[in-house]
This record gives C-alpha cells, structure tokens and sequence, in this order.
C-alpha cells in the first residue's frame, strides 16, 4: 500500500533542493522513501533518476540516513568523511567536518575521536590540532565518535615559511622546517610580500597546486619572531579565550578565609628565583631544631584555590600541560592575573599558599612532613646570584644561613642515595629590552641553584609518600631505568674505549656514576657521559609508580610549580581531598570545590599522557627557539673559525656544536677530504680509508662556520682550510706507493681513471 505525502499540493513541482528534501523528510509521519518524495515533488523520467542521484549523495553527506525505500533526517555528519582536529582535551582529539557548509549557518557537530591503540597508533603517530583525518562516524548517545581509517598526508597540513619572489615575479614559500629542503609553489599570495613570514595551506588536491597564504606573521627576522615561528609550527595556545580571562579576574578576587589557614606570615620564608623569574611559585624556610636537624617549610603558590575542576580556567590550563618559556616571551599556562600577579609568591604581600612542613634529621633524612593550606607573607625574593653572592661575602642574613646549612644535611643525604650526576650545560639567550641578542652563554651552576633545587626535590618526594598513606591518586613524575636494548648499545660502544658496563648486575644511576668517576681523560669522559645520556629513558607522568631512576628515589612527584605545571596542580588537588584541607565554597561564579574532578579521581591515565605529550611539545619548541637564536647570533660570523666538540656521528657527516655557546651544526662527510670515510655504526665513528683519521662524537676540532641560518636555526661547519687539515689524525699516515699516484687536476687530487688496482674483475673471461 502507497502511503500519502504530507502537504503535497503545497509542494512545488520539478527537481527539489537538498532543503527542501529534508523539509518534506522532516514534516513526514512515517517515513519517507524515494517513491513518496518523486510523487510529493511530481517527478517524472529523468527527475526520478536524479532525484536517486541526489538521495544517494545527501546520504553519503550525512544528511540523511535510510536504505532506498526509507529515509530520515541523519543530522549533517557523514558516514564516512574527512574531519579537522581542533582541540585536543585530556589526550583526545576533538574534530569538526573539514568542510561545512550548511544551508542555516548551524555551528559544526564535535566529535570525539577514537584513536588506535597499539602498533597502529605508533604507525600514525597521535593527532594533533590541525590534522585531517578520513573517518567513520557514528552517534554515541548524545554525541559523535569517529574512528580514524587514514591520516591524510603531510603536505596537506598548514606549512609556516617565508615568501621568495623569484625573477619571473612568482612566488615561493620557503619552509622554516630545517628537515624540509624544498621551496613550494604559492598560488595565492593574499597581499604577503617577499621576506614575510606566513602561514599557508594547500591551494589544491593535487601537490603541483601549490599553497595558498591564510596568514600574515610578519618580518621572521623581527624580535619575538623566533618564538613565533615555534609557537605555529607545534600548535601551541598562546592566546586565552575572553571567557577564560572573564573567569580569571573572578577568580583573583576571590576572598581568603584566614580562620582557615595556618598563619605563617611572621617567618622569614624566602623565593630564590632567576633574576628575570615573572612568577614565583616556591619559597622556602629553616631553622635549626633540637635534635640536631631542621624545621622546613617549603611554601607554593596555592593554585588549586584559584583554578578548580571543571571551570574555563581548568579547561584552558589542561589544553596547555604547562608553561612554555622561550627567551623573547613566557607562553603561561594561566591567565597574567594569576600566574604573574595573584598566585606570584610576592615579597610583602599576603598569598595563598599549600605549605609543606618537613622535620630534616641530623643526617639530611625527612623524618616527618605534613601539609596545610597557609596564608605567607614573602620576606624577599632573591635572585640566584645575589643569594649565592650573600653566602659567599658573609652578608647573609640569619635565615639564609640557616637554609643553606639545612641544605648541607639534604646534600649528605642525596649523596647517599648516589643519583645520576650529568653535567648537562643550560644555555642561556640575553636579550635587550629591544629584543636583540645582547648574549649567548652557558648558564652558570652555584650552589644557591643546587639549594633550592634539593629543597624541591625533598618537597615532591613528601607529596607523594602523604598520598600514598591516604591512598589517594597520584600523578608521578616517573623516570624508568634504561631498557635492556639500550644497556647492550651501552656495552658496545663502550668495549670501543675498552671499557666495560657488567649487565648482570642491579642497573642504578651510582653504577653510571662510577663508570663516569673512573674515566680521568676529559676528552674521554666527555664521549661518555653523551652515551649515559643517550641510554636514559624519558620521564613522563602516570598513575602507576615506577619510581625515579635518575633521582634514585623511589616515590616521587611533581607538586613545587603549579603556576606553570598541570601535573603539579592535580597533585595539590589530591592533597586538598586525602586532607581535608577543602576552603569554604565561594559566592563568585566559579567552581565550588578545589579538589579533584570525579572524572580525574577515577581515572588520571589519559590526562597524565596528555600532559607528558604537552610537556614534550614545550621542550621541543624551546630548543629550536634557542637553535634559532643561536643561528641569527652566527649568522653575522659565517667564515670565522671555532673550537666545537663532535656530538654525533653519522654514515652522512658528523654534528659538532661551539664550545660554551651550543647549537648544532653538520659536516658534511663530502667536506672531510677526497679520501672515502667508512662509517663504524658500533663504535659510531667515521675513519678515513687510506688516512686513518677517525672522527668520534666528543672529540674536539677546529671548524669554520660555513653557514648560519636564523630562519630554521640549521648551522653548518666545514674543515678550516681544506679536507681535515685542522682535525688531528688518528692511526697511519697516508702513503702513496709511488709519485705518480695522484695528480692535481683543477683544484682536486685525482688519481688513475679505471678500475682501482686492487679490486679484481669478477666477471668471466671471454
């Protein structure tokens, strides 16, 4: 039985439009079939044949769903489409449609995207903001979930590069991505001009498009360009959302309820901090007790009052993981409100703060610690040098001096427990106030740094034992041993310097220590403690404790930085709940609790992995900032000559980075000389076939800078004067058998044409 459409003598005869399919689909009692709509419309013939054409495509869409006899409205998503990363929330990624484009100007449908787990996900590598993934869709509840069937290729994601017109007039985009070679066609310039950085996107499917400009950044050379470029290139959040800020300065008026909190505003606590710190998270008090030990306190900022679960706030600083410093700007994981004014651990003004109270033995041991939330009044805040400079002259104050002499006891301590010890220089970029280099050095290590650095360390191991005595969550900064594969690599490349790692033995980082103490060359030890280095694992942030490797410690966390960490800030929230060191609930339009969410208190996985991935992200764009900086420093002493140590050693060339300045930059082996260099993977050497002269990573040469390049920080080194004439040659020398052997011929040695004497034909005779 035919059923009857709804309003048919309403309907306009001929081919309907995609809306108006939906508007009769919609009105419909029962469902509608391509029989009802041809008849509703009075479609005839070829119409009918269209109308199928139309019906099969708008399923394809989404926007309806049905087999050919039956339709209904689907809601816009298609079964299988391609979707556009744009948000990534506790480690998963949140996509739109790539191209929407609906009749109302509806807002596109979030969905949820489930990644792969396993050998696929480590194929694809995880999403980031921006990617463009083909999908299969599908309503989950009240939602939409898409499962990933292929990422689309690289070429088709936004490329950051600076404009070139060449001679013709035509455009080009030049990658400031040291690992891209090649220049690419730009079809749309949209008013950039040469020499502007900008962000651009395929103009095209097909790659011969070329690309078009979305955006204009401005001079790549300008000050703050650097960390511009950086800041692009791995998509990190750099500007708040106007509801995040709206909530901010809420949330900096907030009240503190002093009833509530211990009053620690009579102790001289003190912030020892880099002279250029803009935010001051801990500071730090001792005094001498009866038992021969010391009274601590370290005090942080108390975040958690400030930023609670499940407000914009939160939203905002779990997108970012943490703070990101570059040498031209700090990337703040919150709002200036709070991370530069009312969470700052400023000197003379009352702050929030979650005081941590340590007993310190006689013997550098923590004995007892508890936790409270506190009101403190910071006494000073000291610059690194200045402190240091104060103990040294004999001009500290009674409380420095009881800091510094708390810390000899935590330095015994430490030293018993023998963790890795690596002298890994930090450099240092010193801009003016116009933002030009004014300096590039490695930064100093005192004592007032290692100070601080132990009363932190003694903090976070504090966080983590008082949760683990609740039995609470934790979020652990764990550091794993090395793996077995990783040991054996070790062992090779050390058998090279006859020396030997035992690996039957418990693997601890007072093994790594010894190895390095019994090496008396500086040249030597140099190569290994880069290969110690190489052996480590990264750290990361989970649930699960497996201890801290590098710190020899056995619980630890990260609870010292909340300002600029979100690991830190979910460790002072499970603090608040395990307890009870809740505040009352405040009037003001934000959250009512500072504890943890339900939905972290459940689960804290997926936000430690998100957090672990975003801190990977800081540190990569920090150091090719820091690359850049270095390059622009050089670029305007390309040809002078440097003293640099090799850092690593390739089938291709070797790297070598300036001593006390950094910043690798490649040799190309075509650069060595016109003798082969055969490439020992083991010992990770290059040695010249006829010469001897090897090439090992730690060993220091005479290179001249032969080019500098600011735009993708890429530094590259050859010979000083010709084929390793400055580079100390190791084993023979080279002979030849007799004079006429090699010949100069235009500005080479070349030798006999033919076949080299000593590789014999193996083909037949004929």
């Amino acid at each position: 039985m035919n059923r009857k459409p709804q309003n048919r003598a309403k309907l306009p005869h001929g081919m309907p439009t995609r809306q108006q399919v939906l508007d009769f689909i919609a009105s419909s009692e029962e469902p509608a079939g391509k029989r009802e709509i041809a008849r509703a419309f009075g479609l005839k013939g070829q119409e009918k044949i269209q109308l199928k054409a139309l019906l099969r495509d708008m399923a394809d869409e989404g926007l309806i769903d049905g087999n050919r006899t039956a339709f209904h409205r689907m809601g816009g998503v298609a079964k299988v489409t391609v979707l556009r990363v744009v948000e990534i929330e506790d480690g998963e990624a949140y996509a739109i449609p790539d191209s929407w484009q609906p009749d109302d100007a509806s807002p596109p449908p979030r969905l949820r995207i489930v990644e792969p787990k396993g050998k696929a996900a480590r194929r694809d590598g995880a999403l980031k903001v921006g990617d463009r993934v083909l999908c299969r869709t599908e309503e989950a509840g009240q939602g939409w979930r898409a499962h990933p069937m292929k990422k689309l290729a690289h070429h088709e994601d936004q490329m950051l590069g600076v404009v070139e017109i060449d001679g013709g007039g035509k455009g080009w985009l030049a990658p400031v991505d040291k690992r891209v070679r090649n220049a690419v066609p730009i079809a749309d310039l949209a008013g950039a001009e040469a020499g502007n950085l900008v962000l651009a996107e395929p103009a095209g499917r097909s790659p011969r498009s070329g690309v078009k400009v979305t955006a204009v950044l401005g001079d790549p050379l300008a000050p703050r360009a650097f960390s511009l470029i950086a800041i692009h290139k791995h998509g990190i959040p750099f500007t708040f959302p106007g509801e995040v800020l709206e909530e901010g300065q809420i949330a900096a008026k907030l009240p503190l309820a002093e009833n509530k909190r211990e009053d620690l505003r009579h102790l001289p606590i003190v912030a020892i901090d880099p002279s250029d710190a803009r935010d001051h998270d801990d500071a730090i008090w001792a005094q001498p007790n009866e038992a021969g030990g010391f009274d601590a306190i370290v005090a942080i900022a108390d975040v958690s009052f400030y930023v609670r679960p499940g407000g914009m706030l939160d939203r905002e600083a779990r997108k970012r993981g943490n703070s990101v410093y570059f040498p031209d700007r700090v990337v703040p994981m919150l709002p200036e409100v709070l991370s530069a004014d009312v969470c700052s651990l400023r000197s003379g003004e009352d702050r929030a703060a979650m005081a941590c109270h340590l007993t310190i033995d006689s013997e550098g041991r923590i004995t007892e610690f508890r936790f409270t939330r506190a009101l403190v009044r910071i006494a000073e805040v000291i610059a690194y040098e200045e402190a240091q400079r104060r103990i040294d002259t004999g001009e500290a104050p009674e409380h420095l001096n009881n800091l510094w002499a708390a810390w000899r006891l935590l330095e015994s301590a430490r030293s018993k427990r023998d963790p890795l010890e690596l002298e890994i220089p930090e450099r240092r970029v010193r801009l003016d106030e116009h933002g030009k280099i004014v300096e590039i050095a490695v930064r100093e290590r005192l004592d007032a740094h290692r100070v601080v650095e132990d009363f932190m360390i003694a903090a976070n191991v504090a966080a983590a034992k008082a949760l683990e005595s609740k039995v609470a969550p934790v979020v652990y900064r764990i550091h794993e041993p090395p793996s077995r594969e990783k040991l054996v690599a070790l062992k090779e490349y050390l058998s090279t310097f006859d020396r030997n790692i035992a690996l039957g033995q418990v693997i601890t980082p007072g093994l790594f220590n010894r190895l390095l103490k019994d090496v008396t060359d500086e040249a030597e030890r140099i190569l290994v403690m880069e290969a110690v280095l190489r052996s480590q694992t990264q750290a990361y942030y989970g649930p699960r404790n497996a201890g801290h490797f590098g710190l020899a410690l056995g619980s630890y966390a990260h609870f010292t930085s909340p300002i600029r960490r979100y690991a830190d800030l979910l460790v002072h929230r499970a603090l608040v709940d395990a307890f009870g060191l809740e505040q009352p609930a405040p009037k003001a339009d934000v959250p009512g609790t500072s504890g943890l969410s339900e939905r972290d208190r459940a689960d804290l996985t997926r936000i430690a992995e998100a957090i672990s991935a975003a801190e990977r992200r800081a540190m990569e764009a920090e150091r090719e900032t820091i690359d850049r900086y270095v390059a622009a420093w050089l670029s305007g002493r390309v040809g002078e000559t440097f003293t640099t140590r090799i850092t690593d050693v390739q089938k291709f060339g070797l790297f070598a980075t300036i001593l006390g300045l950094g910043g690798d930059g490649l040799v190309p082996v075509s650069t060595l000389g016109w003798e082969r260099f055969n490439y020992d993977e083991r010992a990770q050497v290059l040695e010249g076939e006829q010469s001897g002269t090897k090439f090992a990573i730690g060993q220091i040469v005479e290179l001249k800078l032969a080019e500098a390049n600011p735009l993708t920080g890429a530094l590259k080194f050859e010979p000083v004067d010709g084929p390793g004439s400055k580079i100390e040659p190791r084993g023979r020398a080279m002979e030849f058998k007799k004079k006429g052997d090699f010949q100069k011929k235009g500005g080479h040695m070349a030798g006999k044409r033919g076949r080299p004497g000593n590789i014999r034909h193996q083909g037949k005779r004929r």
